[in-house]
């Protein structure tokens, strides 16, 4: 076995009236990457919380280099040599790249003078090493959401730790960028580097990780080096049973055209038509940047369409705001659910019925009663797991969290659902559960617009592919004739009528 640089051992943590970490065991080798899985809500964030400093353990001990250490907060882990990229972006909008690469630790002159110039300077070498052409000098705010995840790891290579913690590394960036991080992390590890790798990506953990841990209900299942194990036993692993079939499809017939958008055109999407039968689920795929969530939004009424227009069952509407897309039947699940699909410090019980309140309102007052029966059907038919109806929503899993997102529209009752990467950030066992409720839509006789950069899951539960190439549909594909590399020959513009 490798030298290892850290331990943690016999790891409990308990919150007033949960156990969240029991008996929980991590080790990290050094120059190599351990892989640390688990279902949303298994431990992993707090373990790593943990070891970073943000929370105290109750139980156990962390052994760095050989020996005993506590931080009582992130600095001293820091200064150990210890960071965390976490999934959560922590990073100051009206701020610059370089300003949030070096915040608190900006290089001085002249005693206490910040100097920009070597701040600038430091701050561009650190993106090189990404292959980030940005400037330094660009406000964060203006930045995709990829690269500010990228920002995010200039900060930690910025700390020239030892230990680098990986949190969902990838989970917002695109192929390329996702092949720059493999690469600065092999050169990491030439370093003398040391990471824990967590995902929901499979693939990159027999692509990128060394050994894995697995976590499952806060407790410590297994440790194994990866070319000892296979997907099918990491995923029972992590959900304590063999998941038998990862794509549950259901085959039914169609009904009429529910959804039909003809021409519509904006800043974002030129001359796009196409239609959502009733009991179909229209996978919309593409690469990064193609329009797909344009798309969406422009028929949800967040963006406005210059041209063309869209049907709900043969009625042309006119959709100016997310208010008349829902009024008219048309519900849309962000991609993006902590920014645009929940409001995190409110309730379970609040968020699920801010799409509906004038339903369960009289004379401007929300009927509690109402709102909470409707609330607890909905936390029982989509097993959301949460202690109460109280619960904050930013307090539960991500998997569950995309679920009371999905509550919150179909509590509308919508006649088409757009589901804009429905299972981003969300584990091998609530993705499951996801399809399975989109099946249940789907056998309600609901239109579907599934949106996802996953083409194994385009594949899997899709009755049809359209894929979309710089705001335009540069073809569609039926289910028996879809295989990967026909939907990524039209993602890149390649049509049938080039070849």
């Amino acid at each position: 076995m490798p030298e290892k640089i850290l331990e943690m051992i016999g790891v409990h943590k308990e919150f007033p009236g949960v156990k969240a970490l029991d008996d929980v065991h991590l080790n990290v080798y050094k120059k190599k990457v351990m892989a640390l899985l688990g279902e949303n809500g298994a431990g992993k964030s707090t373990l790593m919380k943990i070891l970073s400093g943000v929370y105290q353990r109750t139980e156990g001990k962390i052994l760095y280099k050989g020996e005993e250490v506590e931080f009582k907060n992130p600095r001293e882990a820091q200064k150990s040599g210890i960071a965390i990229i976490h999934q959560e972006l922590n990073l100051v909008s009206e701020l610059s790249i370089g300003e949030n690469i070096f915040l608190g630790r900006e290089p001085r002159k002249y005693g206490n003078i910040i100097d920009w110039n070597k701040l600038y300077e430091d701050a561009e070498a650190l993106l090189k090493q990404l292959n980030i052409t940005e400037n330094p000098r660009r406000k964060i705010k203006n930045l995709s959401i990829g690269k500010k995840q990228m920002v995010e790891i200039a900060k930690a290579l910025s700390l020239d730790a030892e230990v680098i913690i990986m949190d969902e590394p990838t989970d917002a960036l695109t192929d390329t960028e996702t092949e720059s991080l493999f690469k600065i992390i092999e050169t990491l590890i030439e370093k003398d580097k040391s990471i824990v790798y967590i995902s929901h990506r499979l693939k990159e953990i027999f692509q990128m990780c060394d050994y894995v841990t697995v976590l499952r209900d806060g407790q410590f299942i297994s440790e194994n080096p990866v070319k000892e194990i296979d997907e099918d036993k990491l995923i029972e692993m992590m959900v304590g049973r063999k998941l038998e079939e990862q794509y549950p499809y259901l085959e039914r017939e169609f009904g009429d055209a529910l959804l039909k958008v003809k021409k519509i055109s904006n800043d974002y999407v030129n001359d796009v038509s196409f239609e959502v039968r009733a009991g179909e689920i229209l996978g919309v795929a593409g690469l990064m940047g193609a329009g797909r969530t344009e798309l969406a939004k422009s028929i949800y009424g967040t963006i406005k369409i210059d041209k063309g227009t869209v049907y709900l069952e043969h009625h042309a509407l006119k959709i100016k705001s997310e208010h008349d897309a829902l009024n008219s039947g048309i519900a849309y699940v962000s991609e993006d659910r902590k920014k645009d699909g929940l409001v995190l410090g409110l309730s379970v019980r609040e968020n699920i019925s801010l799409s509906a309140l004038k339903e369960i309102s009289k004379y401007h007052v929300i009927n509690k009663s109402m709102e909470k029966k409707e609330a607890e059907f909905y936390v029982e038919k989509m097993s959301i797991k949460t202690p109460s109806l109280r619960q904050r929503v930013k307090n539960l899993s991500g998997g569950n969290q995309q679920k009371v997102s999905i509550a919150k529209t179909l509590l509308t009752k919508p006649k088409v659902l757009i589901l804009d990467e429905p299972t981003r950030g969300v584990d091998v066992g609530a993705k499951k559960e996801i399809y399975e409720l989109i099946n249940e839509f789907k056998s309600q006789g609901m239109g579907i617009m599934l949106i996802s950069s996953e083409i194994p899951e385009i594949l899997g539960i899709c009755d049809r592919v359209m894929v979309m190439h710089e705001g335009e549909v540069s073809g569609f594909i039926d289910r028996k004739d879809a295989d990967q590399e026909k939907i990524m020959r039209l993602a890149v513009g390649i049509r049938e009528d080039d070849r």
